[in-house]
């Protein structure tokens, strides 16, 4: 008995840490139906999700016609790529956002950042703690929220199941 219930507290223990990993969220940003290009309203976009520590958003676009920028509030309110914090040109960038605060992103590329050019391409991430209750209301809108992306999904669902199976080993 004293084996088992060793093993059960090892499973509990796992189960405990996917249920924690699994919290964390992939965003593929301005999907559904968008991408990182002059058509998507990053504005709504961004208004509909709610970004903590852990979760890791992705930029896809033609490397070709575009890049990401992290830059400071001040580069992003001047699409300025002077400040820049970090270039991003691979196409399919994968950013973590490790901790809370706010990170600002433009395309470097001429015109497509200003509002009074051919896009707006920037956005700002606000990441907060998951328990926060300062984070503000998400804006009602018209189009109906974003799935959360497959990977997250999958990894809900792998943690779900190991929980399930180490409360049906407990049991046992």
């Amino acid at each position: 008995m004293g084996s088992i219930g060793g093993v059960a507290v090892v499973l509990v223990g796992m189960a405990a840490m996917l249920v924690g990993m699994a919290s964390a969220a992939t965003y593929n940003v301005g999907e559904p139906g968008g991408a990182w290009d002059l058509t998507t309203n990053y504005t709504n976009w961004v208004a509909q999700k709610r970004f903590h520590p852990g979760d890791q958003i992705v930029f896809k676009y033609s490397a070709q016609r575009h890049d990401v920028v992290e830059v400071n509030k001040a580069g992003y309110d001047s699409c300025s790529t002077s400040t820049s914090i970090a270039t991003h040109t691979t196409g399919n960038d994968v950013i973590p956002l490790t901790s809370t605060g706010t990170r600002y992103f433009i395309c470097g590329f001429p015109g497509h950042c200003t509002t009074t050019g051919t896009g707006n391409m920037k956005i700002q991430i606000d990441v907060v703690q998951a328990d926060s209750s300062s984070a503000p209301a998400p804006v009602a809108t018209t189009t109906p929220p974003s799935p959360p992306s497959s990977a997250a999904t999958s990894l809900k669902a792998t943690a779900a199941a190991a929980v399930l199976l180490a409360a049906l080993l407990i049991m046992a």
